[in-house]
């Protein structure tokens, strides 16, 4: 009797540690969220074509599972896909007020913040024309370019990384590109940090920055990526793997 007790509890002992270990091994969840084409001209504001191109640069991951989305409204599915992952990045057109447009969308993107996910956005996936969005899509991603004050150039410039561990292995490079620059961030005291910054009209402004959240997870943005083609450029794709791994929490490569 005893001895078949042994026998049980080993089994037992064995079958949690099997389920323990798969669970450890579960890959995390990045969500990449793209949508057609806006009112803007071919090789710009190419939203599949750059998440696609991300997803690439990120499929080799130990530890990451990626999955691509094309999100046109209505996106019935959005909130649940969102609600399932470890991690979003938004390259949408005006998406500070696509964010805010379905509650069950911010609701999502919220639940994923409060356990500590990854957010990261891009381009006009940070925008808004309207001025009610900033504050609920700031506490989320740290940043935005939005109100009728927003701020955005084409411009030929330099762009000068930080010392932040996302911009490590960078050195300034020239590029032609459209930033919104002038951003509004959540609170001074927050702890946005520039990660990258260019010089507009003999200013250096912040035009990519990491987010440490006081709900221990990570959020990125950046304001470049107007044109597709500067995805060509080296430094392009260096920095956006190295920043959405930062945001997961994964080691940087």
């Amino acid at each position: 009797m005893k001895y078949r007790l042994g026998i049980l509890i080993l089994g037992l002992l064995a079958s949690w540690s099997l389920a323990s270990g798969l669970h450890a091994a579960q890959p995390k969840r990045l969500l990449l969220v793209g949508q057609g084409p806006d009112n803007h001209p071919p090789g710009t504001h190419e939203y599949m074509a750059g998440v696609k191109r991300l997803a690439e640069l990120l499929k080799s991951t130990p530890g990451l599972e990626v999955k691509v989305v094309k999100a046109d409204d209505p996106w019935t599915e959005g909130p649940e896909l969102i609600a399932e992952a470890d991690g979003v990045v938004l390259f949408v057109s005006e998406g500070a007020k696509w964010v805010v447009a379905d509650p069950r969308r911010h609701d999502a993107l919220a639940k994923v913040a409060a356990r500590g996910g990854g957010l990261s956005v891009l381009h006009w996936g940070m925008g808004t024309r309207a001025a009610e969005p900033i504050g609920p899509f700031v506490k989320l991603f740290g940043g935005c370019h939005g109100g009728p004050d927003r701020k955005y150039q084409v411009v030929e410039t330099e762009l000068h990384p930080t010392d932040h561990e996302i911009a490590a292995g960078l050195e300034p490079f020239s590029l032609r590109e459209e930033f919104y620059y002038r951003l509004k961030f959540v609170d001074a005291d927050s702890g946005i940090e520039p990660v990258a910054q260019a010089t507009i009209d003999g200013v250096d402004e912040t035009v990519a920055w990491a987010w440490q959240r006081g709900d221990g997870g990570r959020s990125f943005g950046f304001s470049g990526l107007h044109f597709d083609d500067n995805w060509q450029l080296p430094q392009y794709p260096h920095m956006l793997k190295r920043a959405v791994l930062w945001t997961m929490k994964l080691p940087l490569d």
